[in-house]
């Protein structure tokens, strides 16, 4: 498990490319027979990955969290981005298709991963939060997620928007969860664009042709700094930046958040006007 420490508007300013890269990309996030994690100090969330091949991967408990278990005092989603697959809590199996989610609770003791088919494998994105109570560890197929259409063809930005982990669907203690798929044609999502102070939000994009790349949009709203998002990356966004992307084709996303609240409209929006 990598760290990543958190650092303001007034350093952030101050960055070159290679620098923004290094303080708010996370580059490698699944890798084939693995399960990679990132601990940032913005709201001490954990990002991470797991793809597993031929055998299970157990979710490890890094020495770094002090703890006898990776959710001894933590609660976790995993959305499946990749191929049918299974995660196993304390015995129980439950199955993911790709953009099913699922929340382990807090207190659980053996999580592990499992492709259906090695040949076309499961890819759990991971994210992590500190938990004070225990929640039942649930499971929410995208079917379920009740889909909200947003955005216009006139802006370029007609997307479906699937709620896993949030105040009205699974319980958490903070986490915050969900998926935005934009429709073919259209490239730009969270516009206007927003701040919220009072959680940060890490964004993975997926689905992504090819070739093509998001241009991702961070920072204070009149220090904006750009940085080119390859598939399968992730962004961290602390909570005094905005986050906002255009891609150079239709792609999907998967944003979470870990804060003081879990109401998915505590957003405080930018006009485009004030951006600089």
């Amino acid at each position: 498990m990598t760290q990543r420490f958190a650092i303001g508007p007034r350093e952030t300013a101050t960055l070159d490319t290679s620098g923004l890269r290094e303080h708010f990309l996370i580059e490698n996030i699944f890798t084939a027979g693995e399960i990679g994690l990132t601990y940032t100090h913005y709201d001490r969330m954990i990002v991470g990955g797991a793809q597993p091949l031929a055998e299970a991967l157990a979710l490890p408990c890094p020495e770094s969290l002090k703890a006898n278990s990776f959710l001894e005092r933590r609660e976790l989603g995993a959305l499946n981005v990749g191929g049918p697959g299974t995660v196993t809590v304390d015995g129980t199996v439950y199955e993911l298709g790709n953009q099913d989610c699922l929340y382990v609770g807090m207190g659980s003791k053996e999580v592990s991963f499992a492709s259906v088919d090695t040949g076309s494998p499961a890819k759990f994105y991971l994210l992590s939060a500190p938990a004070h109570a225990a929640h039942p560890t649930t499971r929410r197929t995208q079917a379920e997620a009740t889909p909200v259409q947003m955005g216009a063809a006139e802006t370029a930005n007609v997307r479906t928007i699937y709620k896993y982990i949030y105040a009205e669907g699974i319980q958490s203690c903070q986490l915050v969860m969900g998926l935005t798929q934009l429709a073919p044609g259209n490239v730009w999502n969270t516009m206007p664009s927003h701040t919220h102070d009072r959680r940060m939000e890490a964004y993975l994009y997926f689905n992504l042709p090819p070739g093509q790349r998001v241009l991702h949009l961070l920072g204070e709203p009149t220090e904006t700094r750009p940085l080119w998002v390859s598939n399968e990356q992730a962004i961290l966004s602390p909570p005094w930046s905005i986050h906002t992307g255009c891609g150079s084709a239709a792609y999907a996303f998967i944003w979470g958040m870990a804060g003081e609240n879990r109401e998915y409209t505590d957003m405080d929006a930018v006009p485009l006007e004030a951006l600089r």
